[in-house]
């Protein structure tokens, strides 16, 4: 004899204790071409058939089949809503092996975006249960964590990265950071490597390490206040990511970088476990091919047209791996979607991260939060936006918009400042600048404007 089970829950269903017993998925799809829309039950179950322990076609169910068990831990798509076809699936906690972020991929999201039926599908969100989110790390030094050995209570972090991405040696790089750590009174703290700076003929890792790190420990002697170098640590072979750690801790170092969705979720954590006492500076190249939303989409419940994950979810994921800062994107940048950097905020830092009718929120049983790395076609006249929207626990990233003022790089450097002083007060930006015409925030404003940059 063969079987099918049903994975479609009776209307109304629920889950029972789901922090306890279930993990949840939210998604989104679209059926193929000419597939009915008719069949949109039909192919709720099979994405949750699919992603748990179904297949296209009946199975024996003999004494060893596993199917009495099989049956038993199923997944159940629910809450299905074919004006806008989105549902849920909720999932038995025992599916999952704990600590293992990669497997628990493959199962939710692994095979349901090649499915033949579909011509789209977004993972909106995940909701981890309680026993899950206890099986990772999470960050090592988190919010708290950072502003105590940054030495700073209150307040946004703030650093550049340096513009062109690459053209500066190691040399020439160490130069820069000494003008961002001393100009404005040294209230700026960081410089960060581009993406694209790993180790190069012209700006060796090795070089770069030693000669940045020396001027943070010599600007930090004279002046006191505490520096940051988010150096991009970045390769395929962990044992060198690993080594190059190991060489931010021996010159001083507090910070390190990598780019997570490259070098992938296993590296993350494995960096984690194993990196010398350093945070987690958490880059995201590339996170467009998993996050990217074509089309009106879920937010105004239009059409989505491709296949992708929420950033929502990948902040999740990293705060699980146990980052300490990651990019989030800022209010009206070139990386916004929508109203996603608050969603992203909320994720990476509330105690509780609220639901609402784009996410399943999530309770992370205390886990350190995470600092949200507000960058993209950032400078002076955007920064009140993202301190207001986000809050102070954030990191400002301006690369352009610090080295591009017109009076140069120290006006640049205090023009940020002035901003942040000014939304940290939570005064006027505009009735600052007609006080204080002959400023350098007032010449970046009448550069650049009030609103982020955007690339086309």
């Amino acid at each position: 004899m063969a079987v099918q089970f049903n994975y479609v829950a009776p209307k109304g269903w629920k889950p029972k204790s789901p922090d306890e017993e279930y993990l949840i998925t939210y998604l989104d799809i679209e059926l193929a071409d000419g597939i009915s829309d008719e069949k949109f039950e039909d192919a709720a179950g099979s994405c949750a058939a699919e992603s748990s322990t179904g297949t296209w076609t009946k199975v024996d169910e003999g004494k060893h089949s596993g199917t009495k068990l099989a049956d038993k831990l199923k997944a159940v798509a629910y809450d299905l809503d074919p004006a806008t076809k989105t549902f849920k699936i909720a999932y038995k906690r025992e599916i999952f092996e704990d600590g293992n972020i990669s497997g628990l991929l493959a199962g939710i999201a692994g095979n349901i975006d090649s499915m033949k039926m579909l011509k789209a599908f977004r993972l909106i969100d995940v909701r981890f249960p309680k026993s899950i989110v206890k099986s990772f790390a999470g960050p090592q030094f988190g919010i708290n964590g950072v502003r105590e050995f940054m030495q700073i209570e209150r307040g946004p972090l703030m650093c550049t990265v340096p513009k062109p991405k690459i053209g500066r040696s190691a040399k020439e790089q160490a130069y820069l950071a000494k003008i961002l750590f001393t100009a404005a009174k040294g209230e700026f703290q960081g410089i960060k490597d581009d993406e694209n700076l790993t180790s190069l003929y012209f700006n060796r890792f090795e070089d770069r390490c030693k000669l940045v790190h020396e001027v943070q420990r010599e600007v930090e002697k004279k002046s006191g206040k505490r520096k940051m170098y988010l150096c991009n640590t970045t390769h395929s072979d962990m044992d060198i990511m690993l080594e190059r750690a190991d060489m931010i801790k021996e010159n001083g170092g507090r910070w390190m970088m990598m780019d997570v969705v490259t070098t992938g979720f296993a590296a993350v954590q494995t960096v984690r476990k194993h990196n010398p006492g350093l945070a987690i500076h958490a880059h995201r190249a590339m996170h467009g091919l998993l996050d990217r939303e074509s089309g009106a989409g879920v937010h105004d419940r239009g059409e989505i047209l491709d296949f992708s994950m929420s950033m929502v979810v990948i902040a999740k994921i990293m705060r699980l791996l146990g980052v300490d800062s990651l990019h989030g994107g800022a209010p009206k940048t070139k990386m916004e979607n929508y109203n996603e950097p608050k969603l992203i905020q909320e994720a990476l830092q509330a105690d509780i991260t609220p639901e609402s009718d784009m996410t399943l929120g999530q309770n992370w049983y205390g886990m350190k939060g995470v600092w949200h790395t507000a960058s993209g076609g950032l400078h002076p006249g955007t920064i009140g936006d993202s301190i207001t929207k986000l809050g102070e626990n954030i990191i400002v990233q301006a690369g352009g918009g610090v080295l591009g003022h017109p009076w140069g790089i120290e006006a640049g450097v205090e023009a940020m400042v002035q901003a942040r002083d000014i939304a940290m007060e939570k005064g006027n930006i505009k009735k600052w600048i007609i006080d204080n015409p002959d400023s350098a925030l007032a010449k970046a404003s009448s550069f650049w404007g009030f609103d982020p940059r955007i690339v086309y």
